[in-house]
């Protein structure tokens, strides 16, 4: 027999699931892009650049809303914010230079990382696979501060750089998707 509670983390890991891996199919399909597209062409590569933190806006937007709202996921709302501001200052960056974007980009790593890494604690115990998206924030942050120290060599091959941050992104939520599938099971046979 099931409880209340069996039901709603069975919904809440559904949820993360199908989430998950929307956020890994983006990552995945943005890194071949910008491999392809993006590193070859200037101004198909600015957009992708510009799109990446404009979709973690969206995507964390959407999460929040499905569970229970802005205002009671509070990293999320944060990253919202920090993620819409990063597009707007890689729009800026862009006309400044690739070493600015780096920077830029960095700047977010590190926020969006470690707001990441406050959420997935915050979901610990409500929620599975949660190990991945606190090693996922807490890498973020780090490959952020390499991204500002990379910044300051010269001509920073920007696309590469952030297509590999980007891959390694796509990855964690894979894991976590897959660890929530797993979960789910091993819990129906008990």
């Amino acid at each position: 027999m099931t409880t209340i509670d069996d039901f709603a983390r069975s919904t809440q890991d559904r949820w993360l699931t199908s989430y998950y891996l929307s956020r890994a199919a983006f990552s995945a399909a943005w890194v071949a892009s910008a491999l392809t597209l993006g590193q070859h062409y200037a101004v198909p590569g600015a957009i992708l650049l510009v799109i990446y933190p404009f979709w973690d806006a969206g995507a964390n937007y959407v999460d929040a809303v499905r569970n229970g709202g802005l205002a009671r996921n509070r990293t999320q709302a944060f990253n919202v914010f920090v993620s819409l501001a990063t597009t707007v200052a890689v729009l800026a960056a862009l006309q400044i230079g690739l070493s600015t974007v780096l920077t830029v980009f960095g700047a977010w790593a590190i926020l969006s990382g470690l707001l990441q890494l406050g959420t997935a604690v915050r979901r610990w115990k409500s929620s599975g696979a949660q190990w991945a998206m606190a090693l996922s924030g807490g890498q973020s942050a780090l490959a952020g501060a390499f991204f500002v120290v990379q910044a300051q060599q010269p001509v920073p091959a920007v696309i590469p750089v952030i297509a590999g941050y980007a891959a390694f992104g796509a990855v964690y939520f894979l894991v976590s998707a897959i660890s929530l599938v797993i979960g789910r099971r091993l819990r129906k046979q008990r």
